[in-house]
């Protein structure tokens, strides 16, 4: 399954691992799924992650090192195309275009209502549980 991780899943399983997001992130290694993303999101990913006091128990070596690992079992996608503005938030857009160029299956994320419309340019957005329920991850 091809899927693009919002930027939610990477942060709530960074900050918690409690949650369905950190089981996502934990079965990265089991490539069960294939992460999707482009250079643009794979920065806004870098942005949100490296804020400073974002985590209080990872160093920023550690979310550096995390960043690394999901890049190398990551596919990058070359965008060819901006659908900007198609989405009300910009960081959206780069969610969805990575998408739509990768032909994924699915956008996992926690947030289905900032990407109403996504399913007009035949992406279809899935909760982390759901996700975790299709995968059987």
């Amino acid at each position: 399954m091809r899927v693009v991780l919002d930027t939610c899943i990477l942060f709530s399983g960074l900050r918690s691992s409690a949650g369905a997001s950190f089981r996502i992130l934990s079965a990265l290694p089991a490539r069960r799924f294939t992460p999707i993303v482009s250079t643009p999101l794979f920065f806004e990913y870098e942005e949100v992650l490296c804020r400073p006091r974002q985590f209080a128990h990872l160093s920023r070596r550690d979310v550096d090192d995390f960043l690394d690992y999901f890049a190398s079992v990551s596919e990058f996608q070359r965008i060819d195309f901006l659908w900007r503005p198609f989405l009300p938030g910009p960081d959206d857009d780069l969610v969805l275009e990575a998408a739509v160029a990768g032909r994924v299956d699915a956008i996992v994320t926690c947030n289905q209502k900032d990407f109403v419309g996504s399913d007009r340019l035949g992406v279809r957005t899935i909760r982390p549980q759901d996700f975790i329920k299709e995968t059987r991850i």
